[in-house]
């Protein structure tokens, strides 16, 4: 089977490598600056009328780029650039013959809603990353890091710099103030950087272009004009520091008796960040004592496979820049380097006993942590993340007063390393990455050391244990990386390789073969096996892929990764599964000219194949999918897929390899005009197993309404239905016979998020966020794995019969062998998870780059009765119940030195 794969890659390279060009070359437009050299410097108030304009001429014949690319715009736009030592200066003047319909609606910081215009600025000039400034036609900021060619822009960037909006009888303008001290460029005589402005005319959902770039174009970034003129300007070394303050006010149900849920706490806590400019292209970040409270909460999520969920990195420290540390190397969330394990909830276990009370850490305290990175003149990238968290320890108290104590987390050191080099005229790069996570555990185990406080080392008043035996001790990992691309960016080839080497006791690296994400202990595996004498763990991962990413109308790729079964990445990193090998292909046709039927569309068919390192042939999925953009700007996405064969290592938690039904599975969502005050979504995707032994239904509706221009609502619910015959439930022991038990489930998922926005002015903003989340599961009908990969259902497993088992005292229990005695137990395995929790917070950027939070965060979580509907849940678990509050007030001010 891997000679298969292979073999499949080496088949789709060559149509690659040889296929044909189908577009001409557009000419590079070139505007030329001029410095202010003691003339009047701009007024940022939207008015251009200061003397330091007449310096330089209007450039402006901007070209339609959507949706009907290389035709003459609805309206004109022109702009002007100078500079002087530290500052870019960008006037804007964007004609409208009806004026009275320029769109003027608030929004946040990075909204952008309604009008708006945006310079992008590739300052390194490697064709691939770039700055962008945008401003609405109500004054609201935009800005974004561009990396990746364009496929991705990241708005957590946010830097200092002023701009101003009018609007008068021939349309609106604009002025912008940029800091050269906020972009990063390299020091030179004259710099060239890659320039593009861009303008949308909301109310024809028109976007017009300075330099021209077509439909077909490889990216976006490498097909930028170019600004020349910038003689002589001092690079920027900045230093900006921001100190923060914290009040904060918890309050909860009080638990009678228990000495840590009294109803409140209060803390009052301070911290710092700051900015260092090393260099113009490099920066030193710092943050101490870092507070993340006004992030939005996750959202809720419940699995039943057993898996992690990921979560996206909201934290603003971790947050900037990130595209300099990303590490993807097989799908799109295996990553070497995954930020929210920095700050993670604390993994010691604790060993309770009876009437005892916990006050466990909700998450692991950040020390401090420091980022240097950024990208040199010469083309290199690089990154250096540092960061140490403390040990937490959590007080445990009985009901007569001793106390002791627990290590939930020790104290542990994360790095982080990434560097990148462009060579071959910017259309190639060169990379590496390594990590490194370090835990002091101590030299025990299992520990009882004098607590300071108390002078006592009894076994259980002031004593202080060590729960930490199954963390391991260090991990490693290294990567490196590339990618080429050629004819104009078309064509590309890339891949990486990554291996990791984790340490630790004999428990933590035995604990380590047993998770869910490696099953040594497989019972069938013929590769692998639990060695409980290991201290040690190494693997590897990688990926190669290439293909057309440009010209023409056709899209293709084909590739292969693979994540050997010792791979091991969670201690810095995220990996879901290892012992994998997949081929993959897909192939994109673009409709790239607007008819009277659309204004875009595509169409794209995708497949992959999945092995694994003992040689089982595991999975085959094909897809068909497609989108169109309606003239009037509705759409609609639609595909179906068929997976004709699905077996898993991991689905019996250790058990025999296991095989799923064929699947056929299909999706299908439209809606209105994203730029009507009320829009809307409607969708469904669902799937069907053969013998009705599984399906998913899942129902969306997304309503978004702005009555007005300063306030917009949204209500996104979901509904789930995902009955399934076989859901796994436990292993059982039967006269020494391994017995893998599952059932017939009825689960059912409801949630709705909720968002409100109230827009002050541009720099005082109202959001609210909430969602409930009700997830029930009910379960009928058990049975027991009779021959794990047979294809009929029937064969697959053995129902109980009603004289086998009997629910007892909410623990089901079965006599499989009818003799009148209990061979094992089952604890009820019905659930109702209930979830509410929200955000309510006022921003106010009070001078630019120093804020204020006022926050009030809600929270409900528990469990609901498995015979309600989920309705009833939401009542009893949600609105019944007394929340849990967080207020909080934080107050940051930033130093630009």
């Amino acid at each position: 089977m891997k000679c298969y794969t292979c073999l499949l890659v080496l088949f789709l390279f060559p149509i690659i490598i040889f296929a044909q060009d189908s577009t001409s070359t557009v000419k590079k437009r070139i505007y030329t600056t001029k410095p202010l050299q003691g003339a009047e410097a701009p007024t940022i108030d939207g008015l251009i009328n200061e003397s330091g304009w007449d310096l330089v001429e209007w450039t402006g014949d901007f070209t339609e780029n959507q949706p009907d690319e290389n035709t003459p715009p609805s309206q004109k736009t022109k702009f002007k650039i100078v500079y002087d030592q530290k500052y870019l200066y960008i006037a804007y003047r964007c004609y409208d013959d009806e004026p009275d319909k320029i769109e003027k609606r608030l929004s946040r910081r990075d909204g952008f809603a309604g009008d708006w215009v945006e310079i992008n600025l590739d300052t390194y000039h490697d064709k691939r990353t770039g700055f962008s400034f945008s401003i609405t036609a109500a004054g609201v900021k935009g800005d974004e890091f561009i990396s990746q060619n364009g496929d991705n822009w990241d708005s957590s960037w946010n830097p200092i710099w002023y701009t101003a909006t009018n609007i008068d009888e021939e349309g609106w303008t604009a002025e912008v103030k940029i800091p050269l001290s906020q972009v990063k460029f390299g020091k030179s005589k004259e710099q060239i950087w890659g320039l593009q402005v861009n303008r949308r005319l909301f109310r024809k959902e028109e976007r017009s272009v300075w330099q021209r770039i077509p439909q077909d174009a490889p990216g976006w970034v490498s097909e930028f004009g170019e600004l020349h003129g910038l003689i002589d300007i001092e690079p920027q070394k900045q230093l900006e520091i921001q100190p923060f303050a914290v009040t904060q006010l918890d309050t909860y149900p009080k638990e009678e008796g228990n000495p840590f849920r009294d109803g409140d706490d209060f803390e009052l806590n301070g911290g710092l960040d700051a900015k260092i400019g090393i260099t113009n292209d490099l920066t030193l970040d710092l943050t101490v004592n870092p507070d993340f409270g006004q992030v939005e909460a996750d959202p809720a999520a419940i699995a039943l496979d057993g898996f992690q969920i990921f979560f996206r990195e909201q934290r603003p420290f971790f947050v900037e820049n990130k595209n300099i540390f990303d590490y993807r190397f097989a799908n799109n969330q295996d990553n070497v380097f995954y930020s929210r394990r920095i700050g993670r909830n604390p993994k010691g276990s604790i060993s309770g006993i009876d009437n005892e009370f916990i006050d466990r850490p909700t998450n692991t305290t950040i020390l401090g942590a420091a980022k240097f990175s950024g990208k040199t003149k010469d083309g290199w990238s690089i990154g250096i993340l540092e960061s140490v968290t403390s040990r937490e320890i959590a007080k445990i108290e009985d009901e007569n007063g001793n106390k002791r104590e627990a290590i939930v987390e020790p104290l542990t050191n994360y790095m982080v390393g990434r560097v990148q080099k462009d060579f071959n005229k910017r259309n190639s790069f060169i990379g590496g990455i390594i990590t490194a996570t370090n835990r002091d555990l101590g030299d025990t185990f299992n520990i009882d050391e004098e607590d300071p406080d108390t002078d006592e080392t009894s076994e259980v008043a002031g004593t202080r244990e060590n729960n930490l035996n199954l963390l391991r001790k260090s991990a490693y990992s290294a990567g490196l990386d590339f990618k080429h691309n050629w004819k104009d960016r078309k064509y590309f080839l890339e891949g990486n390789i990554v291996a990791s080497h984790v340490e630790g006791s004999k428990e933590a690296i035995e604990e380590t073969q047993n998770e869910l994400t490696h099953l040594f202990q497989r019972v069938d595996a013929g590769h692998v096996e639990v060695d409980p004498n290991r201290t040690s763990l190494t693997g590897t991962g990688g990926k190669l892929t290439g293909g057309k990413s440009g010209g023409g109308n056709w899209r293709y790729s084909a590739g292969v990764f693979w994540r050997s079964p010792e791979l091991e990445l969670n201690d810095i990193g995220f990996l879901r599964q290892a012992d994998e090998i997949r081929q993959f292909s897909s192939a994109r046709y673009l409709f790239l000219k607007p008819t009277k039927l659309y204004r875009r569309a595509n169409i794209n068919f995708n497949q992959f194949a999945t092995f694994d390192f003992d040689g089982n042939y595991n999975r085959i999925q094909y897809r068909l999918e497609g989108f169109i953009n309606y003239k009037n700007n509705w759409w609609t996405e639609a595909g179906f897929g068929h997976k004709p064969r699905i077996f898993t290592n991991t689905f019996l938690r250790g058990g025999p390899r296991w095989r799923f039904s064929d699947e056929n599975f299909a999706y299908l969502f439209f809606g209105s005009d994203r730029r009507k005050k009320f829009n809307f979504t409607v969708g469904y995707d669902g799937s069907r197993a053969a013998q009705n032994s599984f399906s998913f239904n899942r129902y969306v509706i997304r309503l978004r309404y702005q009555p007005f221009n300063s306030f917009s609502m949204s209500l996104n619910p979901q509904f789930r239905q995902n009955p399934n015959k076989t859901q796994y439930v436990t292993e059982a022991d039967f006269n020494g016979t391994a017995r893998y038990i599952t059932a017939d489930i009825d689960q059912q998922t409801l949630s709705a998020s909720i968002r409100l926005n109230y827009n002050i002015n541009p720099n005082l903003t109202i959001q609210y966020y909430g969602e409930p989340f009700i997830s029930r599961g009910r379960y009928k009908d058990f049975n027991y794995v009779n021959n794990a990969v047979a294809k009929n259902l029937g064969e697959r497993v053995t129902l109980y019969n009603q004289d086998q088992i009997s629910l007892v005292d909410d623990q089901y229990e079965i006599d499989e062998n009818r003799d009148g005695t209990v061979d094992y137990t089952i604890d009820n395995p019905d659930f109702a998870f209930v979830q509410f929790r929200s955000n309510l917070v006022l921003r106010w950027e009070y001078i630019p780059g120093s804020e204020i939070f006022l926050v009030w965060s809600q929270g409900v979580t528990g469990d609901g009765n498995p015979g309600d509907h989920l309705f009833r849940s939401l009542k009893n678990q949600i609105l019944d119940q007394q929340p849990e509050n967080t207020f909080l007030i934080k107050a940051t001010y930033r130093f630009v030195l």
